[in-house]
């Protein structure tokens, strides 16, 4: 084991809201082995994911970039070769790198094989573009025969994960990303264990979510909860092994979302949005050796394109010149919190479940941490004080007694937006400089 190299094990869910832990005080969510983890590890409350989409996400993590540097800001789109990625970082100081799980990285069609030279550097492969269901999961190797995860997917890819570490040499550091599909839905999939656990009359709803969608929430909630169970006991299997293979003290471990899931909160379902149910995801990063064993919380406002800096300055690697995130490993190594004044978040082209037909629309905004200011292509449209008001029930746009705040965060965007180049063109343009096709509802097709 080399202690100057620690090993990485990256754990990510699809549609995992930062709120959904039980941790954090949700009364619906059942998660005691994230809850132990917590109490060993940097719980980050204020994780964001700054386009609160799969593909965006997911290009931001590879490459430390923001979305229109990389160009990934709608799903099902293809991330080019442009930026050295966190594989090929990783790759580069002499560890192994595997993927185990759901991609959405490829856009050559959601159950289509990737190639070697599409898979951004990972070396250990066990893949599939996008699938939600979970049941009947197919996945690639290193040939284009499909193979089938056996029963819940997500319970299998943390099997091989463990295969993984336990066939790994003990001399030779590795980076490993196991990526879920689940909590996203189809809600009623988890096992029937974890389904018989979450009744939906017992569902304890936020006061976000409208009377009319009381009953949907319910139901969905309930399948999203079990689900998120499931995952939690995956976690515990995980770190369990970890435990017994001798490589706690050595392994930066983290868990974390692409996004969150607005699952009938404001009246809306999905992703995309500035609310927090969409915008807000879980992040726990345990590392004993670097940043000790004792649990903390640190509100350091956290993006998508700080994670792949943050993670290798944590392993003491070069940062490639292509990233854009801020690296706060240097910080944290030392017990610090950095400050960060606000992140970036946007929409660049709403589509699928949020069309302008249903109030869809490009914003650019700030989170702060108390605040949530957007701006659509039309002037200022929300402002949440997320401190006063933390279900975000009033909108304090232009309202005189948030005047000065609201000036402060404008000023704040606008720089941001020059930092990222970023013009704020409407969909249609950003589409059309990109050269990509859309359909009807805004969606790039999911197959080629």
């Amino acid at each position: 084991m080399n202690p100057d190299k620690p090993n990485v094990v990256f754990v990510f869910a699809d549609q995992w809201r930062g709120q959904a832990t039980g941790y954090a005080g949700d009364p619906n969510a059942k998660t005691p082995h994230l809850d132990r983890l917590t109490e060993e590890s940097l719980m980050f409350t204020q994780a964001v994911s700054g386009c609160p989409v799969c593909t965006p996400y997911r290009a931001s993590l590879i490459t430390g970039q923001y979305w229109l540097t990389h160009g990934l800001f709608m799903n099902d789109l293809c991330l080019g070769t442009d930026a050295v990625s966190i594989a090929d970082a990783f790759n580069g100081a002499g560890y192994d790198t595997g993927y185990i799980g759901k991609w959405h990285l490829d856009g050559h069609g959601r159950s289509s094989f990737i190639p070697r030279e599409r898979r951004q550097g990972f070396e250990f492969w066990k893949v599939l573009e996008c699938t939600h269901n979970y049941n009947n999961s197919v996945y690639y190797g290193d040939t284009p025969e499909q193979q089938t995860w056996d029963g819940y997917d997500a319970i299998a890819q943390t099997h091989e994960a463990i295969r993984y570490l336990s066939d790994h040499p003990k001399d030779k550091p590795f980076a490993l990303f196991l990526s879920w599909g689940p909590p996203h839905a189809p809600y009623g999939t988890a096992p029937e264990e974890y389904r018989r656990r979450i009744p939906p009359e017992d569902v304890v709803l936020q006061p976000s979510v409208p009377k009319e969608h009381e009953t949907a929430a319910r139901e969905e909630l309930a399948g999203y909860y079990a689900h998120i169970a499931a995952l939690d006991d995956c976690i515990g299997l995980l770190d369990k092994a970890i435990d017994e293979l001798g490589i706690r003290n050595n392994t930066v471990f983290v868990f974390t979302s692409d996004h969150g899931d607005m699952l009938h909160s404001h009246g809306y379902v999905k992703k995309q949005q500035p609310y927090a149910e969409s915008l807000m995801v879980p992040l726990i990063v345990r590392y004993p050796d670097g940043l000790g064993n004792d649990g903390r919380e640190v509100d350091t406002i956290v993006n998508s394109p700080d994670l792949m800096p943050t993670l290798l300055g944590l392993c003491g690697l070069t940062i490639p010149e292509t990233v854009e995130g801020r690296d706060f490993a240097p910080a944290l190594l030392q017990g610090d919190t950095p400050q960060v004044e606000g992140a970036l978040i946007m929409c660049a082209a709403p589509f699928g479940q949020w069309t302008p037909e249903v109030g869809g629309r490009e914003y650019r905004g700030v989170y702060t941490g108390k605040y949530t200011y957007t701006r659509a292509l039309d002037g200022p449209w929300e402002l949440f004080d997320n401190e006063a008001d933390p279900y975000q029930m009033t909108n304090c746009c232009n309202h005189p007694d948030y005047a000065e705040e609201q000036a402060n965060l404008e000023a704040l965007l606008t720089r941001l937006l020059q930092e990222t180049n970023d013009e704020f063109l409407p969909a249609e343009d950003l589409i059309a400089k990109w050269g990509y096709e859309v359909d009807e509802t805004g969606t790039i097709p999911y197959s080629p």
